[in-house]
């Protein structure tokens, strides 16, 4: 197969974008390891304690007062010249077995500081907050994060190429107090709750603050206003003032035990009660290899997924949010692109129960890193039992860039004579310059199975281009008609596809603090490059001082169905396989200043859908009495209008929800979720109490009816009990 043009010309130009082969001179050992940040200068020295630290929130002990002060932090939004209006300062020290943060953010304005609720993973721009990024391994392109809002709801998560993984949690403290020209947050943050090398006496640290009263963003070392303050590259140093001593083995289990009923009212059956125990451990191989275990599994506490009415052709992706596939996830999950990506783990347990699995990875040196994850799912009266196996390495080479292989194995355990499997072996490079101006990516993927029948390929490259007004990327991707990736993510197969983006920025900084154009198109054609889709949209957008955001478009829409489709999703009807439909399609977008304790946003559409029409309007309207509640209110109307023999169809989505938040430990959400294109209604009512860190009480109801009649179709009650045992 020959690779496509976009796919040599960018291994043509890996060494342009690389800082090491650039720069003449000669290269120590230590140098071809360590990725050197662009903030280079600025260095915050951390002492240790010489007394107790106690997180009280009030930053009153001796060696608060003579450790080291970052501030002077630099505007990074509206504009990223100059310092920002209202100081900020932090301080570090830390002793044998944790680091502690002072932080101190003074206001210029009067008034009410902007606090959304207690809930952790707290909404970024619904909040005053600080973020904290530590890049432990200098490579600047995994780390941690570790964040407090003003009303003292926590954020932590893990980072990797260039995103933070909220879902993760880990075990550490803090406390917030408010004064009436400052408020002040201590932290706790333990050395076995991250990974780091051991021997090392220097991480890469940001500190970032969003000011919501003076509306800026802003961070101790300066961040180009294109990017967010989390990007590693422009990340400074923290110092130490001795090596970090190696740590010793680290082992923690969480046991949990979980009861529930059930009864399904379609079926017509009784109701169902199920009591059990299972059990999380993780084990410290060493401060940057982690082994997480687990046995029974129940993940009933995991959040609902907020529904959409759909209008595609293909399958909807929803994103992971269980504890337990999350932390180091880039190893296994970023491999390809989002729409050609061969290991998704919301595939394990999807339709049958896990019955335990492992999961190594982490650091091997600074240039390696390691995943494998092998999960078993039990036997049931209508499935196999399967074992899912993933192995990844990855290496990374020049400054910020890597390339890594990846397995993939799933395998159908009761067949003793067939041993059905799927299997997928991939290579993918991952390009970032060191000033993250320019990132792209490529990959093979090769697709096995017992038939093994051809074209079982995939492949994609990309080139991103990011400066303060450019925005330019270009993709392809090429995906055989006989490529399976049942472990993965993979909505369509037996294309070719290209896509570009273009937009262009004017910053003004006055009223409104940017303007400008936006370019995407993206098509789609078949093996013999005959095509089959493309959308192309143009829009015009403004973002305001006052943090409301306008845009207007059109789109331009071609589809030659490959097979019969009802885009209605509840017709029997449908348009047949090889008729083609040519549409555009206008558009508006507002979201109001999501300050302000009532804030909505809407988006609008209408124009030519297939061979009809087709009119949406989309909303969010949101209310809060800060910081104890929040409510929200999603709505969707869609009105699909095709000619005879389809019916006119109209749906609506409606989902409210309350979510009450008493303190940073007991929470209480209820989320309804009215959908008419899948006629059903869905209540979910998740009450959590932490009552010790990263130990919980979780009490889940779920009740679905039909929309019509209301009848019930089924419900469950669960209660499940944790703790966290180091």
């Amino acid at each position: 197969m020959k690779l496509p043009l976009l796919f040599l010309c960018l291994l043509m130009n890996l060494f342009a974008f690389s800082d090491e082969f650039r720069s003449p001179g000669k290269r120590t050992k230590q140098n071809d390891s360590i990725a050197h940040t662009k903030n280079e200068n600025y260095i915050l020295h951390i002492k240790k304690a010489t007394g107790p630290i106690k997180i009280d929130g009030l930053i009153s002990e001796p060696d608060w007062e003579s450790a080291e002060k970052a501030k002077d932090f630099h505007l990074v939004l509206p504009i990223d010249t100059g310092f920002a209006k209202s100081p900020s300062e932090v301080v570090m020290t830390y002793d044998d077995k944790a680091f502690y943060l002072g932080i101190t953010f003074f206001d210029t304005i009067p008034g009410k500081r902007i606090m959304e609720s207690f809930r952790r993973d707290f909404i970024f721009g619904n909040n005053d907050n600080v973020l904290i990024f530590f890049d432990t391994f200098l490579d600047q392109t995994n780390g941690f994060s570790f964040g407090a809002s003003a009303s003292g709801a926590k954020w932590d998560g893990t980072m990797s190429g260039g995103g933070i993984n909220l879902n993760w949690d880990c075990k550490w403290d803090s406390k917030t107090t408010h004064y009436k020209d400052r408020w002040v947050t201590e932290m706790k943050i333990p050395f076995r709750s991250i990974r780091f090398k051991s021997g090392t006496d220097r991480w890469y640290v940001n500190f970032s603050r969003l000011d919501l009263k003076t509306n800026e963003k802003s961070s101790w070392a300066p961040v180009p206003r294109q990017f967010t303050t989390s990007n590693l590259a422009y990340t400074g140093v923290l110092q130490w003032d001795r090596p970090l001593p190696k740590s010793k083995m680290m082992f923690s289990v969480i046991p949990y035990i979980f009861g529930g009923l059930a009864k399904d009212f379609e079926s017509g059956g009784n109701t169902s009660y199920r009591k059990d125990v299972g059990f999380d451990a993780k084990l410290g191989i060493s401060t940057s290899m982690n082994l997480d275990l687990t046995y029974n599994p129940n993940y009933s506490q995991a959040e609902v997924d907020q529904q959409v009415t759909n209008l595609d052709r293909y399958e909807l992706f929803y994103p992971e949010k269980r504890q337990f596939f999350l932390e180091n996830s880039d190893l296994f999950s970023n491999f390809g692109f989002s729409s050609v990506n061969p290991f998704f783990s919301r595939r394990i347990g999807l339709d049958a129960p896990v019955l335990g699995g492992a999961r190594l990875s982490g650091k091997l040196d600074n240039n390696w890193r390691l995943g494998f994850l092998d999960m078993q799912t039990e036997k049931t009266d209508d499935q196999l039992s399967r074992n899912f196996m993933v192995a990844s390495l990855q290496r990374k080479i020049f400054s910020r860039s890597n390339i890594g292989l990846i397995l993939v194995n799933k395998e159908y355990m009761d067949e003793p004579l067939a041993q059905n499997f799927n299997r997928i072996a991939g290579l993918d490079y991952n390009l970032a310059s060191s000033n993250n101006e320019w990132t792209g990516k490529l990959f093979y993927h090769h697709s096995f199975s017992p038939v093994n029948p051809g074209k079982q390929f995939a492949e994609g490259s990309s080139l991103t281009y990011n400066s303060k007004r450019v925005h330019a990327s270009m993709a392809q991707a090429s995906v055989g008609t006989n490529y399976i990736a049942e472990s993965g993510y993979v909505p369509r197969t037996g294309f070719n596809e290209f896509s570009q983006e273009f937009s262009y920025l004017w910053i003004p900084n006055k009223n409104v603090v940017s303007h400008g154009i936006v370019l995407l198109a993206n098509s789609f054609f078949d093996p013999a490059f005959k095509q089959t889709d493309h959308e192309y949209t143009a829009m015009y957008k403004f973002e305001f001082s006052n943090r409301s955001i306008f845009d207007a478009g059109m789109k331009d829409f071609y589809v030659l169905l490959d097979k019969d489709f009802d885009p209605t999703h509840i017709s029997d009807t449908t348009l047949l396989k090889g008729t083609e439909y040519n549409t555009k399609l206008g558009f508006i977008d507002y979201y109001s200043d999501t300050r302000k304790f009532f804030n909505y946003s809407v988006t609008a559409a209408k124009g030519g859908f297939y061979s009809g029409e087709i009119g949406l309007i989309n909303g969010q309207m949101t209310y809060r009495f800060q910081p104890y509640l929040n409510m929200t209110l999603n709505l969707s109307y869609t009105d699909i209008n095709l000619p005879e023999p389809f019916q006119r169809a109209k749906f609506w989505l409606i989902g409210p929800k309350i979510d009450l938040t008493l303190s940073d430990k007991v929470f209480f959400s209820t989320f309804v979720q009215y959908n008419e294109q899948i006629d059903n209604m869905n209540i979910n009512m998740r009450f959590q109490w932490r009552y010790q860190p990263v130990s919980d009480l979780f009490i889940v109801y779920t009740d679905n009816y039909y929309t019509g009649n209301f009848g019930p179709r089924n419900r469950a009650l669960v209660v499940k009990l944790s703790y966290w045992f180091n």
